[in-house]
């Protein structure tokens, strides 16, 4: 666990950057290697949560409510997951009442005027790339520019299955997405050819296109993974690490992409009113000492006035570790 006096300063000063020759162990093959790495340590942590879009008490009264309390409360920005089918029987997802993310964002969106809407994350695969394209362009135009795009390969074979899509085309098919998406969202006039998708565009128009750089983060744990959130993504999103864990990938994504604005963002399963206060106090401490720089907790509560209950006390205890909200 992070000493709580030393891990304080990080948040107190512009940019911590340190920049040494080290050993650490390679993620991918278990090997030793070193490297010179040069950490930007977060001068700013910041906070996300996650909506109760899952299971029979998950409503549109109840994401509305949560929506608004978030926003009110100062988070940075709310998040939705994405399933859409589970195997009977499943151990995860732990309920296969999930709402569709996108419909479930244009929700959040619509009673909102802030606050950011992210996707923890989009199966990108499983969905044709031009159909995301014009779907998140018209949100986040909707929003005014609110959008956070979180996506990732996937793993569960069976929704694969469901839709009738490869799995083990579903690498391949996310980075061809990747590069689609940036190519609509910038190109009026698309020629090109995508042969992993089977698409062509012959002088292709699709438009409207988001009126920024919109911000994609890349999900995932393994090396592809990481590699793939260094070479495109304007951060990382990973979920339900370790803060030991998280460090190994923190360090990997820091030799590439050392900059600030790189995101290094994390998903738990935090729920203020099952949890140990210190428990989650200190893994508060040990994910930014990490270098995590924006947090994502999902309270476990579906029924909505507890759930509000856990954001509250949830704020209280991210605000002992220095964790930055739009009041504070």
């Amino acid at each position: 666990m992070c000493d709580r006096s030393s891990a304080s300063p990080w948040l107190t000063k512009s940019t911590l950057v340190a920049a040494f020759d080290r050993v650490d162990i390679d993620v991918d093959s278990g090997r030793q290697v070193r490297y010179r790495d040069a950490v930007t340590h977060p001068t700013r942590v910041t906070a996300g949560i996650h909506l109760p879009q899952a299971g029979p008490a998950a409503s549109g009264p109840a994401i509305r409510r949560a929506a608004i309390a978030a926003e009110e409360i100062g988070f940075a920005d709310v998040w939705v997951s994405d399933h859409l089918a589970v195997p009977t029987g499943a151990a995860y997802p732990p309920s296969p009442w999930i709402y569709e993310p996108f419909t479930t964002l244009t929700w959040a969106a619509a009673v909102t005027e802030r606050i950011g809407l992210g996707t923890t994350v989009l199966v990108l695969p499983m969905r044709h790339p031009l159909i995301v394209a014009k779907t998140v362009a018209s949100i986040d135009r909707f929003s005014n520019g609110r959008v956070i795009l979180g996506l990732a390969a996937g793993w569960l074979e069976a929704e694969f299955e469901a839709l009738g899509v490869p799995f083990d085309e579903r690498g391949a098919r996310t980075d061809e997405g990747i590069a689609m998406l940036r190519r609509l969202w910038t190109t009026d006039h698309v020629t090109d050819e995508f042969p992993v998708h089977h698409s062509s565009y012959a002088s292709m128009r699709a438009l409207p296109q988001p009126e920024r750089h919109l911000p994609i983060w890349v999900g995932g744990h393994a090396e592809v993974a990481l590699r793939r959130a260094v070479a495109v993504g304007d951060g990382w999103h990973g979920a339900f690490l370790t803060p030991e864990q998280t460090k190994l990938r923190v360090d990997r994504l820091r030799r590439d992409r050392p900059e600030e604005a790189f995101a290094i963002s994390m998903r738990t399963r935090w729920d203020a009113l099952e949890d140990d206060a210190d428990t989650i106090l200190g893994e508060l401490d040990d994910y930014i000492a990490a270098g995590v720089t924006h947090l994502v907790p999902e309270p476990r509560q579906r029924n909505i006035d507890d759930y509000l209950r856990s954001m509250d006390q949830l704020v209280a205890l991210m605000t002992r570790a220095g964790v930055s909200f739009s009041h504070s």
